[in-house]
């Protein structure tokens, strides 16, 4: 399958070739950027199915390539995730990895290559970007575009959303991120410190680091917290078993304990906040290559990262509501101070979650990025 103007070829990626060319591109789309962080190229290999992960266990992708006069000149990877639409009950595609000069014919023959595959498996609608689902990194970038962003968060060049909007996608959710500095701290609304209070008070909860001798349970348990709190939540899919303890793997090596925090109540974990050290100053250094010593200069000397990106705050549901996530962060506060942290990214955060927007926004934190999820119909 393939579809071809005059000049222009997007056809599945299927050969050795292809696949190089698909995984390269985004360094020719962002030459001269300085905004733009490389992706870790192993990472995305597995991502986009171009190497084995367990996401793929139960959903299905195919990555498409454009080629103008043979030139690689777009990407998307198109997504059938079936765990979403077992859940949902829907027939919705998805798509992701989306990379295109800025040319509206390239994009629109990207996305008619997408959907005719979803359409062949029976699919209906379209949502995206998700790379490859909403448990890893996902929208588009529509505002802060003079900045690079934080570990794990996607950046795009500014003229993506028209060419988004022009292959017929309109704006399904935005999502938020966060900003907050050191100096933010002295500011705080007195109220935050009588929820923490009345938090402690009402359940005697314990709070910890995670245990960095035991960094794969610790991981998962967490995974397994995230799980059972996002229930719910608009778009979320828990992950897989095998998709938590990959992740768990990938992770436990980037985590610092002094940016963790697990809460307890009688012997049973109940909520949990993972910050990570915002790598991506590194992951720019070694050109998104952990091999052969890209993962040496990414781990060296943590200590010297004073930003960091406040990926979850999750508390089980019988527990939200009650403050126990501003608790968890005011135990996290002194360590990150005794650190050195200078700024933090809370992020994302959807347009929908009110407490969680709110309770950020009553803390003093900045939206500093707006990113958008697309719906369509196929």
């Amino acid at each position: 399958m393939s579809l071809v103007s005059s000049e222009l070829v997007v056809k599945p990626v299927v050969s050795s070739r292809e696949r190089t060319q698909f995984l390269n591109l985004p360094w020719t789309i962002y030459q001269g950027n300085d905004f733009w962080i490389p992706p870790l190229q192993a990472n995305q290999k597995e991502l986009t199915t171009l190497a084995p992960h367990p996401f793929y266990k139960n959903n299905a992708g195919q990555p498409f390539l454009a080629l103008r006069n043979g030139v690689p000149v777009g990407r998307i990877l198109a997504i059938h995730n079936e765990d979403h639409n077992r859940l949902y009950k829907e027939q919705r595609g998805f798509w992701g990895f989306f990379e295109c000069e800025d040319n509206v014919e390239t994009a629109q023959a990207l996305f008619a290559a997408a959907k005719k595959w979803l359409k062949e498996r029976g699919l209906t609608t379209l949502r995206g970007p998700t790379n490859p689902s909403m448990n890893y990194e996902s929208g588009l970038l529509v505002e802060g575009f003079d900045s690079s962003p934080y570990f794990m968060m996607t950046y795009n060049l500014p003229y993506y959303e028209a060419l988004v909007q022009a292959c017929g996608q309109t704006c399904s959710q935005n999502m938020y991120a966060f900003w907050g500095h050191v100096d933010m701290l002295k500011g705080l609304d007195s109220k935050l410190e009588f929820v923490v209070n009345e938090c402690k008070r009402r359940f005697n909860v314990k709070m910890r680091r995670l245990n960095r001798w035991k960094l794969s349970q610790e991981v998962r348990m967490f995974l397994d917290i995230y799980n059972q709190s996002m229930v719910g939540m608009w778009g979320f899919v828990p992950m897989s078993n095998a998709e938590a303890d990959h992740m768990a793997g990938s992770l436990k090596m980037l985590l610092v304990p002094e940016v963790t925090t697990i809460a307890e109540v009688d012997g049973k974990p109940v909520g949990a906040v993972f910050g990570l050290l915002d790598y991506n100053s590194r992951i720019k250094a070694i050109n998104g290559k952990l091999f052969p010593f890209g993962w040496l200069r990414l781990l060296w000397n943590k200590k010297a990262i004073k930003r960091m990106r406040l990926i979850s705050t999750n508390v089980i549901p019988e527990y939200q509501r009650w403050g126990l996530g501003v608790l968890l962060l005011s135990r996290l506060v002194p360590d990150a101070l005794e650190w050195g942290m200078q700024e933090a990214e809370f992020s994302w955060v959807l347009e929908s979650n009110a407490l969680s927007y709110k309770s950020l926004k009553r803390g003093g934190a900045q939206i500093t990025k707006t990113y958008r999820l697309y719906d369509g119909e196929l």
